[in-house]
């Protein structure tokens, strides 16, 4: 019979997999109670939060929250980082939090709009540059032919006026 403890992490688990935006599963085997610590609050300031799990409860709130694919990321021992925003954001902070300080933490797999994502996409999506920086990528290469259009258009014109000029010069000069 499940205890109401239970009951409420479920609950708790399920309105965070309803809520979130991406769902990152790591092993988080061998770090110690002060490093879970320390990056939970690193993980805090930038907006992500991080959970350990117990594999029946997350695999109970996934069915409830009709996210299956969640089952396939959560095994062993794990904890899952939740981002409610910016997906990019919480595979960087969790990249950065291995780099810097070289942690055995490892990153299984990950859950972004229902589909499932290895260790390797993981690490390729924290290596994107900032959402703002690839919507300005895109308006550039969206300006691009429309100025390079112009460009063409406006040569005849700009070749006229730069000949009616040299004209005018070269009547001014004769009339001196």
């Amino acid at each position: 019979m499940p205890t109401e403890k239970k009951e409420r992490q479920v609950e708790e688990l399920k309105d965070r997999f309803n809520r979130c935006a991406i769902a990152i599963a790591t092993d988080y085997t061998g770090l110690t109670a002060n490093t879970l610590t320390e990056l939970r609050q690193r993980l805090n300031e930038q907006g992500v939060e991080y959970r350990v799990v117990k594999n029946n409860l997350a695999y109970i709130a996934a069915d409830g929250a009709n996210r299956p694919e969640i089952k396939e990321i959560v095994n062993g021992p794990t904890a899952l980082a939740f981002g409610y925003d910016d997906p990019v954001e919480v595979a960087k902070a969790l990249e950065s939090y291995i780099r810097s300080t070289r942690s055995t933490l490892s990153i299984k797999g990950a859950v972004i709009d229902g589909r499932t994502l290895g260790a390797a996409e993981v690490m390729t999506l924290a290596q994107l540059p900032p959402k703002p920086q690839l919507i300005s990528r895109l308006l550039g290469q969206m300006q691009a032919p429309v100025s390079g259009f112009l460009t063409v258009l406006n040569g005849p014109i700009v070749g006229l006026a730069t000949l009616l000029q040299r004209r005018v010069e070269q009547l001014q000069a004769e009339s001196q």
